[in-house]
């Protein structure tokens, strides 16, 4: 039974490897590769499809682009570059702080894309080294998800700590993460900042 177990993981670990080599839509076809393999040859049941975090995926990337239709993205980079540049000295914690509190609402880090641009320019403007800021405001936004009622990681973990013996409900865990996002954002800021 147990080298049953290592030739699965085997097949796990060859489809995750061919599908990074692969890139693109090969990702999934590896990866249907490996599942067809694990039930058909293996004879594992299939699981359940995450349909929760298939929708969540879907509104959150259907919302970012009615935004950018309407114009609301260029919007919000006009607001944080005039956040950024009213203090440019401070972009170490305004950047990330202003790419946090964006990427919490669309429940994506991707938001952050059109911000990168306008913090390179307010940071080398102002004599100040844009990998400082851009460093930052990237991690946050992998950070931010874990804050953002709206993205998968959310639905993902809403899944693993609503039920017993956790009971960790949305308002539960968002007053955990939160917190510690903005901290973590200040504590890294200012061991970047000059």
């Amino acid at each position: 039974m147990d080298w049953i177990f290592v030739l699965e993981v085997l097949v796990v670990l060859g489809a995750i490897v061919m599908g990074t080599r692969a890139s693109g839509v090969g990702v999934g076809v590896w990866g249907g590769v490996g599942t067809f393999v694990l039930v058909f040859v293996f004879g594992e049941a299939p699981g359940e499809p995450p349909a929760d975090a298939i929708a969540i995926i879907l509104a959150v990337v259907t919302a970012a682009a009615l935004m950018q239709a309407a114009g609301g993205i260029d919007w919000m980079v006009a607001m944080a570059a005039r956040v950024i540049e009213k203090r440019p000295r401070q972009i170490t914690f305004l950047a990330p702080l202003t790419a946090f509190f964006f990427s919490v609402g669309a429940g994506t880090g991707n938001i952050i894309y059109p911000l990168l641009p306008v913090i390179y320019d307010v940071s080398y403007r102002n004599n100040i080294r844009p990998s400082r800021p851009l460093t930052v405001t990237v991690v946050q936004s992998g950070i931010a998800l874990a804050a953002s009622p709206v993205s998968a990681a959310m639905a993902a973990m809403l899944t693993l700590t609503d039920v017993a013996p956790y009971n960790l409900g949305l308002g539960a865990i968002l007053a955990i993460t939160f917190p510690s996002c903005i901290i973590g954002i200040f504590v890294t800021s200012l061991v970047v900042h000059d």
